[in-house]
Parts: C-alpha cells; structure tokens; sequence
C-alpha cells in the first residue's frame, strides 16, 4: 500500500548528532504515537476550517486515512544542521519506511515526521530481530484425575455455584482475543510465512512490536555521509485519544480505551489487570513492572491479615497484661527527670497510656510474626521467580536474550583513542585502561561514602534538635504539651526528618548522575545498573538511618542518673521513655511511611495533573476553548507530560522502599503491611491512570525479568532478619521479661512463664537513684514538693544497678543485667540461624519453574518439531506431485 508524502513543506530535521544518547535531562525529541488496533481508525476527527490547509489528518493514520502511523519524529524548523537531517531523512526512506509531515497546529515551529512500516519492512526486520510470532494454536491435554480428587472438585464447584462467578476477573467478552497467546510461536522467517498464522497483515504485528522494528530501524540509520555514525532515538511517546463513550454501552473503540475502562478506571480497583493487555500495548518492560506489583499487593493480603491479628492479639489481652497493670497502678514509684534542670519528677503511673500503646506491638505474638514476615518475604521473592518464568513463557521471553549493547556515545567518544578487537563481533572497539577503570571506581566509592558521612550528619542534627527541645517543650506555657513533653519531641522530630529526607533526595539524585558518568560506564544496562545501586543506597540511607537510631541507640549510651554522658560536654543524650523506646520506633515508623506515601502519590499524580492543566489552559488562551478538539492525536499526545528520564526507576524505588519499611521493623510496627496493602491498591490505579491519560507513552521494549531489583529484594530479606533480631532483643522488652519469668519471678525454676509470673517485673527492673549524687547541671529546679507533698530523697530509673547504698559497688551493674545481655546475645544468634535456615530450606524446596509449565514447555517444543516435520514432508509432497504432474504433462505431449 502506498502511503503519499507531502512534499510541499519545507522542513528541517533537528540535529541527530546531539540525540546520540538516551535524553537524561529532559530535552526529548522522538514522539511514537503508534496505533492501538485497527479500531482506531475510527477515532479521527476532522480538524478546524483555519487549520484544515495545514493539518489534513487528526487520527492515527496518514492523510490517506490506511496507512498507520507507527512512529513519529519531532523537530523544529529553526533547529541546526539541515544537511544531516536530510541525509537521515534519505536513508530513512531507504530502509523502505514511508513518511508523511505535518506541522503542528500550535506552534508553526514544531514539525511532525509520521511513519509507516510497511507489510515487507516489518517482516523483513522481525526475520533479523527474531521476533516470535504465532503459527498453531496451542492444545492442552487434562491430567489424570483420581476419583477422590473429582468428588472434591464436584463439592467444591457446588459450593462456587452459591457465590458470584469470579467478581475479581473480567469478562472474557471484554477483553479482546489475545490470539499469540494461546499459540505456538516460532521466530518469523518470510521463508515459511505460510506456517505462521496471519488473519489479517494489518493487526499481525502488534502495536509493541511495531514501535520496536521502527525504532531498531531509526536506531540503525546513518545520519552523515561516509561515516558509521548512527542515528540514536532519546524517546518515544504515544497520541492518546479523548475522553471515549462507556464501553458498556459502546463497546471499547481501541486498545488505549480498553485499558482505561478495564485498568485505568477507578471503579475497577478489585479487579485483576489485563496483563497480556498491558502487554500488548505498553510492552514487556512495562507489563512485568505491573506483573511485579500486582503480585507484590497480592501478597501484602496474608502478611497485612497476620499483623492485624497481632495488633488485635495485644489489644484484646491488653487487660490482661500484668506489665501494663503494675505501671497503671505504680503510684508510689517516682521516676528520675529525663532531661536537665526543666523536666519534673514524675510517677510511673503518669506512662500508663503509653505502656497500653507499647503492648499493642510488643507482645507475645511480636516473635512469632518476624518469623512469619521473615519467611514471607522468601516466599514471595520465590513464588514471584515462578510467576515470572509463566509470565516469560506466555510472552515468548523463555528464550528471548539481549542483543549485545552498543557503547555508549560517551564511553566511545572518551576513549575512541584506544581501541582493541572484541572477541565477539571481532571489530575493533574503544578500550578503558584498567587502571583507569578501577581510579574511577574508587573515587565513585568515596563520593557515596561521602554523601553516606552527609546523611549521618543530618541524622546528627536530629539528635541535637531532640536534646535541646525536650527541655524546651518541658518548660513550655501550655500543659498538654509540657505534661507530654517526650511525644511533642519525637512528633516534631520525625516531621522535621522527613523535610530533610525529601531535601536530600534531590541533592542525592544529581550526585548520583555526576558519580555514574565519572564512572564512564560502557553500556547503556551498566549506567543504569550503575545509577540504580547508587540512588538506592542514598535513599535507603537516607529514609531509615532516623530509625535505626532510634531502634538501637537511644537510651541506650545516656549512662545513668548522677553519671550522665554528655555530647559535646554540655547536652545529655536523650533518654527512652518509662514505658521503652519502642513507642518511639512506632511513631517514627508511622509518620515516615504515611507522609512518604502521601507525598509519593501527590508527585506521580498530581504533579502531571497540574502540569497537564496549565498547558490546556494555555492553549485554550491562545486558539479558543475548542481548540484542542481540533488538534490531531499526535498533537494533543505532544502537549502531555514525557514520562521521567530513568523510565520505571521511579516506580521501583518506590515500591523497594516501601517494601524494606515492611519487612525491615516489621516488630516494632506490625501494622506495616496493612498501610503497604492500602497503599499499592491505589497506587496500582494511580500508575495505570498515569500512564493512560496523563503520559506519552513510552517505547515499548522487552524484558526478562526486573533486572537488579530482585538483587536488591534479596538483600533487603536477610537485612530484615537481622534487624528484626536485634529489634526483638534490643528494643523491645521480650528478653528481660523472659528472664524475668524464668529466673526471678514467681514461677523461677518452675520452667513455665505465664502473667501470674511476671508479678513484680516492674519494681524488678528499676533502679534507685540519690537525689543527693545528681550533678550541678542535672539538678531540678522543683525538689518534688509541690506534687508530692514532701522533697523527693530517691526517685527511680530503667537499668539494672545496684542500690546507692549497696555494701558493694554503689551503681554497679547486677547479675540480672548480665543475665539480660547474654540472653539477648543467645536470643540473636538463635533468631537468625533458625530464620535463616527456614528461609534456604523453603528457597530450596520451591522449584524456580513449576512442573506444569515445565511439561508444557517440553510438549511444545516435542509438538514444534513434529510439526516443523510434518510442514516439510508436506512441502515435499507437493513438489514431488508437481514434478509428476509436470512430467506426464511432457509425456502425453510427445508424438
């Protein structure tokens, strides 16, 4: 088919020269509207009378209305260096790619370069790509059922029958027929195209796979005479129709429109994604990102359902709890200030809000459920290898590897200079000395240690603020926060962090960019390899180092009443609340994991959403308020925002993230996978209506796997246990009432520990301070009496220490503080072999491939062979029936 080009404009394409690399800040210059099904055709509208002359077509198709646009170039007129533009332009048309140009409506400076891939042009090239493709439905055989088994499968369909036909799946009547899908495939030869099975030319290569053979083509194509300098394409993007009629009354008009009533739309959030949809449209890349988080939020459902167990566990034996009573009614027992001069003496009993609040998370049940997220994240990390491998099978990625990586533009340009034979395409390419190589590397390493030294700073300053204004906020004017003068701290503190995280995290985006290109990476997957390690490590430092602070250094080095250590010889360190230190864990887990989410969301949708208005309002200024209506879809496709410069970085960070905050100091907060759950079901519509509405779309491309990120998961599962063991043993105060229970309660050498046991815990684990051996400058400024009717002589505080008048050692550890650190020594080192152990034996026993799919896979390929037989005997036949067709021709013709 013949698709005319206008010829009639003068046009300039923008130098290539400069796109030679990936667009990393912004400055894009390849839009690939591509079209969605053959639908959308019909989504063309006429444009306006005052813009006819210049834009005669406004859908995704040439003027002709047949030809589809597959791809589209974007430049100005007023751009440099015409004459490569129009050497590109050349060969572009002699790579056999048909073009039509357009100028855009809005700005008569911007031109659009449309094109077309023909039928032979796309075979051509998916013949030299490999591209697999469809040629017989495939057959799949039932298994051998056993009679239990059946009468089972009867009941339970009996039971099915009672309830609604799967609420959480789509109709398959809405979903288009997916055939490649169900089918064997076989990469595409244009020799044996009569195997292959093609309905239809125009929708046998999906909108993916077309976008993915012009841009090999345009990545290939040589833009300066005599020179082997090629054409590389910063980005690609996608023209998104408007808002379409229902597709419940309508009936879905194009792919684009499917994917937001089925995806995108809010009304479906219970709903399963159309992966293969997603697939089909956006890529493979893309569809394994959703693929990933659709399973990760399937699997929050269990750990999100065990912690609100656990949360609700300690809520209903909060009564119960002897701990809690003893504190509630310790109104005798007078507790130590906890900062200098302003903080009062206080009773106990003023902490028993405080000790109900820490039982609901550390309990009997903390234990067992950081075994339980332990081997949760095992198992999702195993169980998503094996959706992986079926998501790989059914895309045709099993065998599917990466084309050797050109170097990257920098790389050769850097060190053009040396050069040696590469030992696979055996051409000469640039060379980086090793010692070179490894300079940079340790220069890379100091900068990340540096910028790790600037978040310990930050950290730092926190622990300063915090110091000075608890002695503030106990002598402030109002009651309410001078009574609650330790929770005003933390709250402010952890806001304050927060502000500081998101600072820092543009610092750490720009350092991350500068230390990845010192490195001089030479391919495009080692940069973001490269960029991706570094981001995460500056984030992960930088969201959690707060918290690891206060799960185990607060309170921990203050030393002791009368002996306080002082930072800087002048501020003593904070000090844990009566009730423990993990209400202070809980907070900030809490605050950060909310506002972190919130914000998240805010940028990734709000952001476009205003960016997205403001252009229309613009617009709308500058050509009448229907002027959008009139704009061609690549037009209107051009005023949305691009997507980010680091493609799905954003996303996964986020998601890895959120993910160590669920698994890291699951103990401390075990209502952390229930705020995760929340959270990813919005933000799994938010994403897809985000990429739907509000973004170009992005080059379709193809992947195995994640790449990286699942290292990093890895990593963040064994930090986890060792973290939650320290929690466990550090934080919380599991390991001294168990020592308690066991060696001085009540119950000591009756080997049971129940909460008749724990009488006396309280009384147990403080101890009695002087009020004469305070120093100078830790002095109250109240003595006591006007709270307690009489100066106090002694008050009380956490540790185990001798009395002050011990006939020994005045202040001297006890026995029992040995006993609590050796059980809590004992306690880590048997947590993380028995948790480790269980993790590898689960790792072990799940097969990285299920065995239907690996019966599967053998059956095809036993079947692909068989067939590929069959096809040549048959061709065989044929011939040799021609041969004797023609010779009895010949035979009869003689006298």
């Amino acid at each position: 088919m013949f698709c005319p080009v206008l010829k009639d404009v003068k046009l300039l394409m923008e130098s290539l020269e400069g796109l030679s690399t990936p667009s990393k800040d912004g400055d894009s210059t390849l839009l690939d509207p591509g079209t969605s099904s053959i639908l959308d055709d019909n989504t063309r509208t006429d444009p306006a009378p005052e813009v006819r002359g210049r834009s005669r077509s406004s859908g995704l198709c040439f003027s002709d209305g047949k030809c589809h646009i597959d791809y589209i170039l974007v430049y100005r007129k007023s751009g440099p260096q015409s004459e490569k533009r129009e050497i590109f332009e050349r060969n572009i048309r002699a790579e056999g790619l048909q073009m039509e140009k357009e100028l855009s409506v809005c700005n008569s400076d911007v031109i659009f370069l449309k094109l077309h891939a023909p039928w032979e042009v796309l075979c051509r090239y998916a013949e030299l790509m490999n591209i697999r493709m469809p040629f017989r439905r495939k057959i799949y055989y039932m298994h051998r059922r056993y009679k239990f088994m059946s009468r089972m499968e009867k009941r339970i369909n009996r039971f099915r029958g009672w309830l609604p036909r799967k609420p959480m799946k789509f109709d398959n009547n809405t979903l288009p027929d997916l055939e490649e899908n169900e089918s064997f495939t076989a990469p595409f030869s244009r020799s044996r195209i009569h195997h292959f099975t093609i309905h239809n030319k125009d929708t046998f290569f999906n909108n993916a796979t077309r976008s993915r053979i012009v841009h090999h083509i345009l990545q290939r194509v040589k833009y300066e005479e005599g020179k082997d300098k090629m054409g590389e394409i910063s980005f690609s993007t996608r023209s998104y129709p408007e808002r379409l009629n229902s597709i419940r009354t309508h009936g879905a008009e194009n792919h684009r429109h499917l994917l937001y009533e089925c995806w995108a739309w809010w009304g479906v959030w219970y709903k399963y994604q159309p992966l293969d949809l997603i697939r089909r449209y956006f890529g493979e890349k893309i569809g394994l990102y959703f693929a990933w988080l659709g399973w990760y939020t399937g699997m929050l459902f269990p750990a999100a359902l065990v912690g609100l167990m656990v949360f609700l566990y300690g809520w209903f034996t909060l009564d119960h709890c002897q701990v809690s009573k003893e504190i509630c009614q310790a109104t005798d027992i007078i507790m130590c200030p906890i900062c200098d001069e302003y903080c009062p003496y206080l009773r106990l009993s003023d902490s028993c809000i405080y000790a109900k609040v820490t039982h609901l998370f550390d309990n009997g049940a903390t234990v067992f459920f950081a075994v339980f997220m332990a081997v949760w994240a095992t198992v999702f990390l195993e169980f998503w290898k094996r959706r992986r491998a079926v998501l790989a099978y059914d895309w045709d990625l099993i065998d599917w590897e990466e084309e050797e990586e050109e170097i990257r533009p920098q790389f050769e340009a850097k060190y053009s200079k040396k050069e040696r034979m590469n030992p696979i395409s055996g051409k000469p390419e640039p060379y980086q000395a090793f010692t070179d190589k490894y300079s940079r590397l340790i220069v890379s390493a100091s900068g990340i240690f540096f910028m790790i030294l600037v978040v310990i700073a930050a950290v730092f300053g926190i622990v300063i603020y915090r110091v000075i204004t608890v002695s503030t906020f106990a002598a402030f004017g109002w009651a309410l926060i001078r009574n609650n003068s330790q929770v005003a701290t933390t709250g402010t503190a952890v806001c304050i962090n927060f502000c500081i995280i998101m600072l820092l995290n543009v610092l750490y985006e720009k350092v991350a960019l500068l230390l990845t290109n010192l490195e001089q990476p030479r391919t495009e997957s080692e940069w973001e390899n490269s960029f991706t390690l570094k981001m995460f490590l500056f984030q992960f430092v930088n969201l959690n180092s707060s918290t690891f602070y206060i799960a185990f250094f607060l309170g921990r080095f203050t030393g002791r009443p009368g002996a306080y250590i002082r930072l800087i010889n002048r501020w003593k360190l904070e000090e844990c609340h009566p009730s423990g230190c993990l209400i202070d864990l809980c907070m900030q887990m809490g605050i950060i994991m909310v506002l972190k989410q919130t914000w998240n969301n805010f940028m990734e949708l709000g952001y476009p959403l205003i960016q997205n208005w403001w252009t229309r309002r613009r617009l709308r200024q500058e050509h009448g308020p229907n002027a959008k209506a009139s704009f061609p879809q690549w037009e209107r496709d051009y005023n949305l925002q691009p997507m980010n410069a680091y493609g799905l970085f954003d996303e996964y960070l986020e998601m890895i993230l959120q993910f160590g905050f669920t698994t890291i100091f699951v103990a401390a907060f075990p209502l952390a996978p229930l705020l995760a759950l929340l959270n990813n079901i919005i933000e799994i519509r938010l994403d897809a209506y985000k990429f739907v509405t509000q973004w170009r779309r992005p080059l379709p491309s193809q992947a195995k796997d994640i790449g990286i990120w699942y290292g990093i998961l890895e990593g963040i599962g064994i930090l986890s246990v060792i973290t939650n063991a320290f929690v466990i043993a550090v934080t919380s105060d599991f390991i001294p009432r168990l020592v308690y229970a066991y060696k001085y309660g009540p119950c000591a050498g009756q080997g049971r520990a129940g909460e008749r046991c724990m009488m006396g815990y309280v009384n147990a684990s403080l101890s009695m301070f002087r009020v004469s051996d305070f120093e100078n400058t830790s002095v109250p400024r109240t003595d006591g009496s006007d709270m307690f009717g009489e100066a106090v002589k002694y008050c009380r505080y956490r540790d185990y220490r001798e009395p002050p008048d011990s006939p020994g050692e005045p202040y001297s550890y006890t026995l029992q503080f040995w006993h609590v650190l050796a059980a809590r020594l004992a306690f880590i080192i048997v947590f993380e072999h028995m948790v480790f152990t269980i993790k590898n034996l689960i790792a072990y026993l799940i097969p990285d491939l299920p065995k239907d799919l690996r019966d599967r896979m053998r059956r095809e390929k036993y079947l692909i062979q068989e067939m590929m037989y069959e096809a040549e005997l048959e061709r065989l036949q044929k011939e040799k029936n021609e041969k004797k067709k023609n010779y009895r021709a010949h035979h009869n013709a003689l006298p």
